[in-house]
């Protein structure tokens, strides 16, 4: 009698036990997403390029990474190898420019037109001719869009659509040519973005939501691809737009790491993109709590590795390569 109680007591707790008592963890448990470490330049001149990012966003300070001189910007940093020539900006690669949130992106601008230093980047409103400094000071996008196309842009005109004003995005030149957004007005400046293009931006989404784990960053309710139908067809060109020609703003996707945005679009042109080793924007770095299980998952998975584990300051890191090859760093950082 005993015997069969204590049988029973036993089969109970079985059932009741806790799940992690009996579980194991499981593939997001074990490898959540990667936080933002880095974004890395290359420059003829770091400590020049610091400076000029420490005036233009003044939230950042001068710091020293793993050896290289580096932009503190909150909790990510952006790095800087110092290099003899300056670094190329063509052909393209998949990383495009980077940027800021502003509290007020026209008190930015009107700053900005005062410094002798800063190259304030045109948005071109239509092929032919026009260009303002601030997306709102242009006709409001449509369907949760950026920008308007020829047609939607004529529209526009034979209606009296007026510009918003106000908040917007705009762009100046930074240091070695870079492509620099800031964009307005949001509760804190702070550095929010790295911008991109893709070869095919929705299979590039399910890449790095396999192999990274990575949240999405777009708006719910939009279309779900499989790897079967994530080559999507491409847009028409709207404006406004950093490039005359307009831009292809469809298919778009991103991924999120920590708070800090990877939003991309198309390639724009007909050559593919190529590798950004050597390019300005050389790599972008996350971290990770255990490396060596980061790299037995992605080599299981097939990813590409452009460096085995190497030393990077007090901890390691290693190199592996995205969908449009772009460089990413795994940095361990416990």
């Amino acid at each position: 009698m005993k015997t069969g109680i204590l049988l029973l007591t036993a089969v109970v707790c079985m059932i009741f036990a806790p799940a992690n008592r009996t579980q194991t963890k499981s593939g997001a448990d074990a490898f959540p997403p990667p936080g933002f470490h880095h974004l890395h330049l290359n420059s003829v001149n770091p400590d020049a390029a610091i400076e000029f990012y420490m005036r233009q966003f003044p939230s950042t300070t001068k710091a020293n990474v793993a050896g290289f001189p580096a932009l503190k910007a909150g909790k990510v940093y952006v790095l800087f190898t110092k290099v003899g020539t300056p670094p190329p900006i063509e052909p393209q690669t998949a990383i495009w420019h980077f940027g800021w949130h502003v509290v007020d992106v026209r008190k930015n601008l009107a700053i900005y037109k005062e410094r002798k230093e800063v190259k304030l980047l045109p948005l071109y409103t239509t092929e032919e001719e026009g260009s303002v400094l601030v997306s709102s000071d242009t006709w409001p996008g449509t369907g949760g869009l950026l920008g308007l196309t020829k047609a939607q842009i004529a529209e526009a005109k034979a209606t009296g659509v007026k510009p918003l004003g106000g908040a917007g995005f705009a762009y100046l030149q930074g240091p070695d040519r870079a492509i620099v957004e800031y964009q307005g007005d949001m509760p804190v400046e702070r550095f929010n973005h790295v911008h991109m293009f893709q070869e095919d931006p929705i299979c590039a989404q399910l890449w790095y939501q396999r192999h990274l784990n990575a949240p999405v960053s777009q708006p719910a309710g939009q279309t779900q691809h499989t790897e079967a139908d994530c080559k999507v067809e491409r847009s028409e060109r709207s404006w406004p737009a950093l490039e005359k020609e307009g831009m292809i703003r469809q298919p778009s996707a991103g991924v999120l790491f920590d708070d800090v945005a990877m939003n991309w679009y198309a390639r724009q042109g007909d050559r593919p993109l190529v590798s950004t080793r050597g390019h300005l924007a050389d790599h972008i770095a996350l971290s990770v709590s255990n490396l060596d299980a980061w790299i037995a998952k992605l080599r299981a998975e097939g990813v590409t590795f452009l460096e085995q584990p190497y030393k990077f300051g007090d901890t390691r890191a290693v190199m592996i390569e995205g969908p449009s090859h772009e460089a990413l760093e795994l940095v361990e950082i416990k």
